[in-house]
């Protein structure tokens, strides 16, 4: 396995384990719960977190493919992946972002349902990640809505970041909850 996937599948593996430890922190009975009428139950951050990577590991799958068959080169560096990204800037709470629309949960999902449904996407990343290892994934890029271009790399990267920044958002919400009584 090429060293960029080992970095990235490392990655997610911690992104994971500590959303885990996250959600561990909620009692299960309140995951549900809502801390405050405008703002996302644990359940809701586990739905939106499955339908970004979903859609991420859709978009690495698709364009790795469609490279594949036109002559994508193979990998050459190995130069680490997450110095590319600005972890600390996408990781940061102080700073509120608005999910677009395509990524709204939909709250119809409780807090076991969504954790499954992230299980699936997870499964999705990693065989898309698969597909494209030791190929030259940074010279695929899409655009993000708000950080710009980034490469294949980055995207998954991103998807990582993405996950912790939601479990300090879900530790957050176990906060308000406790404290709400």
């Amino acid at each position: 396995m090429h060293p960029r996937t080992q970095e990235l599948l490392s990655h997610l593996r911690d992104a994971r384990a500590e959303l885990a430890r996250a959600l561990a922190g909620v009692p299960a009975d309140r995951r549900q719960e809502k801390p405050a009428p405008d703002q996302w139950s644990v359940a809701e951050i586990l739905e939106h977190l499955a339908i970004v990577e979903a859609r991420i590991a859709g978009m690495v799958d698709r364009d790795v493919a469609a490279a594949k068959a036109t002559g994508l080169a193979r990998e050459m560096s190995e130069e680490p992946v997450l110095p590319s990204i600005d972890m600390e800037g996408l990781t940061d709470r102080t700073t509120k972002r608005v999910a677009g629309e395509i990524s709204q949960p939909t709250g119809s999902l409780d807090a076991t349902e969504a954790w499954a449904k992230l299980a699936d996407s997870r499964a999705l990343l990693e065989a898309a990640i698969r597909e494209g290892d030791g190929w030259a994934l940074e010279t695929l890029s899409q655009p993000h809505h708000r950080l710009g271009p980034m490469n294949l790399y980055q995207w998954i990267a991103f998807s990582g970041a993405h996950e912790l920044r939601h479990a300090a958002q879900i530790v957050e919400v176990g906060k308000r909850l406790t404290a709400n009584g």
